[in-house]
């Protein structure tokens, strides 16, 4: 029997000992059940239900600790039952590092040269980790795509850009790898031959692959979303935006069984998605358009059917509100955004409307990391290190704290048991309900 099995064993065994003793256990376990092993967590909501949570993220008054990191990186951290992982560059190299909830450092792991990026808010590190417990898997600017087991152990690696050619992209890559049962899966989409692959866990193996070409204006080709596990016709399947299309994909064989477009009428020029899409009840919230430039373009389709549904599964339009960059978040079915200039959006997922909306203090600065709403407080960090805290507990916009961590956010926040991580181009912070 493996470490591996033995420890989910365990951790099965105390899960389903009976209350009262069982709930002790959870509360000395609780990054088991509320782990944050990809870009946007369980279910890609950004977002988790629990209880003490940090109603502020003050330097001075409650940072359970913080840690200088090797180098400038965009990536969110993702956690694990026992570990923190963070890409970043060592030296020069791009390079997985690994934190215990402590902030200690267990190992670090690095591959080969990085490409540091070229824009002000990006880097060779954009993309972040993603774990089935079992390895980590990452991908680089670089091209680098590898698996690496819980020791730092190099499973294998490989370099998609010498196996497929440069990446046609105006900005820094963004798209994160995604976790099947058997696959990771890897989205290229920008002005060249685009596509969807996915390799073996174990062995990298090319596994498949295949196109996903559809002719836009210019720049509208070019994807940083990344794509989304779904339920469809009762069965897993991989949701996959950009090119101004959504489509829907076997995680098997890749094939596309489901395709929707029109999400750009007017033949727009430099429209590139950005934003992951948030899914809710069999409905997918797709941020099209420039709301950095005051023209947002916001969506809701239906999940359904098969085919190209363009003409038949868009259920709502909202030209008047939407986001570039930050994801939307999910929580208790309703659709949050935290738009690029500091507004804040509560809207319903079936029919678009909004149930509330306000506004964050205006600043020059605008919003990159996407919101984490963590037992009913969200929250929000702006580019120049303004971090916001609001209680939407009730139904309603209640702004708890604003705070400075005095360099720059890119990364979004991710719960660490009930802390909060945050990722700023110089230190990781954890912030807990008090100090600990």
């Amino acid at each position: 029997m493996t470490k591996n099995v033995l420890n989910r064993l365990l951790l099965l065994f105390f899960l389903l000992i009976p209350t009262p003793f069982g709930e002790a256990i959870a509360q000395e376990l609780p990054t088991v059940t509320t782990g944050w092993s990809s870009w946007r967590g369980n279910r890609s909501a950004g977002s988790l239900d629990g209880e003490g949570f940090p109603d502020q993220l003050n330097p001075d008054q409650n940072l359970v600790w913080k840690i200088e990191l090797p180098g400038k990186g965009c990536s969110t951290p993702i956690v694990t039952a026992d570990s923190i992982f963070v890409t970043a560059p060592v030296d020069g190299k791009d390079a997985l590092c690994c934190y215990n909830h402590q902030g200690r450092q267990k190992w670090v792991t690095t591959f080969s040269q990085q490409d540091a990026g070229k824009h002000r808010n990006g880097s060779g590190s954009n993309a972040s980790p993603t774990s089935d417990q079992d390895a980590v898997f990452v991908y680089y600017k670089s091209g680098t795509l590898a698996a690496v087991e819980n020791d730092g152990g190099i499973r294998w690696q490989t370099n998609l850009i010498q196996r497929f050619g440069k990446v046609e992209l105006y900005w820094d890559h963004g798209t994160s790898p995604v976790l099947t049962d058997r696959h990771v899966v890897m989205a290229r989409m920008h002005a060249g031959d685009s596509w969807v692959a996915a390799f073996d866990k174990g062995t990298g193996e090319l596994v498949w692959k295949v196109e996903r070409n559809f002719k836009t204006p210019r720049e509208g080709d070019h994807g940083y979303a990344t794509p989304v596990l779904i339920d469809y016709q009762q069965k897993t399947a991989l949701l996959v935006y950009g090119a101004e299309h959504l489509t829907i994909h076997n995680i098997h064989d890749g094939r596309i069984l489901w395709q929707c477009g029109s999400f750009n009428p007017d033949k727009t020029e430099l429209w590139p998605s950005i934003a992951t899409p948030a899914v809710v009840d069999g409905v997918a919230v797709i941020a099209a358009g420039r709301n950095d430039r005051k023209l947002p373009l916001l969506y809701g389709v239906k999940l359904t059917g098969s085919g190209d549904v363009s003409q038949t599964n868009i259920v709502w339009k909202r030209n008047d509100i939407g986001t570039f960059v930050p994801s939307p978040a999910v929580w208790k079915d309703q659709i949050y955004l935290v738009r690029d200039r500091g507004e804040v959006e509560c809207l319903s997922p079936s029919d678009g409307k909004s149930i509330w909306r306000a506004n964050l203090p205006k600043h020059r600065s605008k919003y990159y990391a996407s919101p984490l709403i963590a037992g009913g407080l969200l929250y929000a960090a702006r580019e120049d290190g303004a971090v916001f805290v609001i209680d939407i507990r009730k139904g309603r916009f209640e702004l708890l704290a604003e705070d400075d961590l005095k360099e720059s956010i890119i990364g979004s926040a991710v719960p660490l048991g009930n802390k909060v991580l945050l990722r700023g181009e110089k230190h990781l912070f954890c912030f807990g309900a008090k100090t600990e």
